[in-house]
């Protein structure tokens, strides 16, 4: 991931265009007019004191750990950050390999899934981050190209991913088909441990090449039937598909958690949050209408937490 620098000039003219916008009258949108509340989450790596000491005084409420660590390691650091006021509301645990032909890869994966859930469960998270899978990028069609996706109801597969050349993708509709079956088959493994657990499977769809459109990541998702098995949304990842807001109004009561970052469609690369291509207003809009009350960490960047902690509060607003 990519990440911008700012020069001294360049923050203070961003600031002071955002402290702007605050005072213009009826300007977007008030943070009173909306019925939700988004839950502010920064990543972390392992959870150490400092850190959260420092996330605390910024103003966040939480964090999101990358260190799955044993159940009972977990718990004890879970009482200390509870006791801080804070919460560790999630476990991110990245990719996976549910498509690989190696069964070796694939158990290995569900064994990775299963440590994150217990893990999970010593922090008193309610959910994971797990990516299924990926396919290879040359066999996509690239950023940009029209889509005019139809699948089956039935099963998820793919009958049409482009309007003409639809042959030219072959290979990548059996991929994707594959990847669709195989995953559902590991997380379905999964599913009895989660609900024993009490921690959702949050399937995450990041730059991996599957389920290019809203309608069709809803379908796998939704396909499992089960309130232990939802979506983790990054909104920052599927600018370059289609607008983020659309993804948040077909996935509606699926969405269980959010990731919080942007890319600059013009420059094709990840900038700070608010400096891209995201309709933040439309975004934070949208979210409400989909009744999202629940956590947006914040991923990347190299701003301070105080100002991550202003920018978030202005998405809060509808800014």
């Amino acid at each position: 991931m990519q990440c911008v620098s700012f020069s001294r000039r360049k923050f203070l003219t961003a600031s002071s265009a955002a402290a702007a916008a605050l005072l213009l009258p009826g300007s977007r949108a008030s943070a009173d007019e909306f019925k939700t509340k988004l839950h502010k989450a920064q990543m972390v790596g392992k959870v150490v004191e400092a850190e959260m000491t420092a996330v605390k005084a910024a103003g966040f409420e939480g964090v999101e750990a990358r260190d799955v660590c044993a159940e009972d390691v977990a718990a004890k650091i879970r009482e200390w950050v509870e006791k801080m006021g804070l919460r560790v509301h999630s476990v991110l645990l990245g990719w996976m390999e549910f498509n690989s032909p190696d069964p070796k890869k694939v158990e290995a994966s569900i064994e990775k899934v299963k440590a994150a859930l217990r893990a999970a469960k010593g922090y008193g998270s309610d959910a994971i981050l797990a990516v299924p899978c990926r396919v290879d990028a040359k066999l996509a069609p690239p950023p940009g190209t029209l889509l005019q996706l139809e699948f089956d109801e039935r099963n998820g597969h793919i009958n049409r991913i482009v309007k003409d050349e639809n042959e030219k993708y072959a290979e990548y509709i059996k991929a994707h088909d594959y990847a669709t079956d195989s995953s559902r088959a590991a997380v379905e493994k999964l599913i009895p441990l989660a609900e024993e657990l009490k921690v959702v499977i949050g399937l995450e769809n990041v730059w991996n090449n599957l389920w290019l459109k809203p309608e069709i990541y809803k379908h796998f998702v939704a396909s499992f039937k089960s309130p232990w098995v939802k979506a983790y949304f990054d909104i920052g990842n599927h600018v370059r598909y289609s607008p983020p807001e659309e993804w948040i109004k077909i996935l509606g009561p699926l969405l269980v958690k959010l990731h919080m970052k942007d890319y600059h469609l013009g420059q094709k690369k990840f900038v700070q949050l608010r400096d891209g291509s995201v309709d933040w207003p439309a975004v934070r809009k949208a979210l409400d209408e989909a009744g999202y009350n629940g956590w947006g960490t914040i991923e990347g960047g190299a701003l301070s937490l105080e100002e991550l902690d202003k920018r978030f509060d202005l998405i809060c607003a509808g800014k």
